[in-house]
């Protein structure tokens, strides 16, 4: 695991957004795992300034909440689109998020799996740590589920998101998923973190115990993972 400090959000956002950009120009149909929240946006930011070319490139997304349609403003893929897809060239045919309005969830994610499976290996998976250690939705349990679910969202994590809705009662409490499998098959996993509320439990994720009640601890098994942090973290 190599992790990179940063001086601030900013900082952190022009590193990342430069291993992207490396990546896409080295190979220009690069398939990229992307990430929502508050923490890529800068990273988002960077690369539509960029003026890299992303015409060739596909890309899939961790997660979306259930019930949400795409037009909604707090749905992943309203996300994608406002964020970055709109700023960049790439082919929005060539996105996939998650249906989280799908009739039948189970379903759907067994399709979004088998997709995943179809595109092959992610060049780069883009990850954020939530503040009880989850990575996508795979929020912390006894056992995690390995491929796409349906995932019941922990009380912290509902609380995390509130700050997005007029009201909690609105906070889907559901999502679909990537499973910990799908996410530590990328060939590189790229995990941002920023704000002092999360340097405890990045600090568990980097050098504490593996375990499924921190999934971002799982990453220490994975063979090539940068983390670029602006939390004050100090290595062990």
């Amino acid at each position: 695991m190599r992790i990179i400090h940063a001086k601030n959000k900013e900082e952190m956002s022009k590193i990342a957004a430069q291993i992207f950009i490396e990546q896409v120009t080295n190979k220009p149909d690069s398939l990229l795992g992307l990430a929502t929240g508050g923490t890529p946006v800068g990273l988002y930011d960077e690369l539509g300034k960029s003026g890299c070319d992303f015409s060739r490139v596909t890309s899939v997304n961790l997660d979306e909440y259930a019930g949400l349609p795409g037009e909604n403003e707090n749905s992943y893929r309203y996300f994608m689109n406002d964020n970055l897809f709109r700023k960049i060239n790439i082919k929005l045919e060539n996105t996939n998020v998650p249906c989280g309005t799908a009739e039948d969830l189970q379903a759907e994610c067994k399709r979004y799996s088998a997709l995943l499976n179809k595109l092959g290996t992610r060049d780069i998976q883009l990850l954020g740590i939530g503040p009880n250690g989850h990575i996508g939705f795979c929020e912390p349990d006894t056992e995690l589920f390995a491929t796409c679910s349906v995932v019941d969202l922990t009380e912290s994590t509902i609380q995390a998101n509130a700050r997005f809705y007029n009201d909690i009662s609105e906070v889907p409490r559901q999502a679909l998923s990537m499973g910990v499998k799908e996410i530590m098959d990328a060939k590189h996993i790229v995990l941002i973190a920023e704000g002092a509320g999360k340097k405890e439990i990045l600090k568990k994720a980097c050098f504490g115990k593996i375990t499924t009640q921190v999934p971002a601890s799982l990453l220490q098994l994975h063979p090539n993972v940068t983390v670029i942090e602006a939390t004050g973290l100090e290595e062990e």
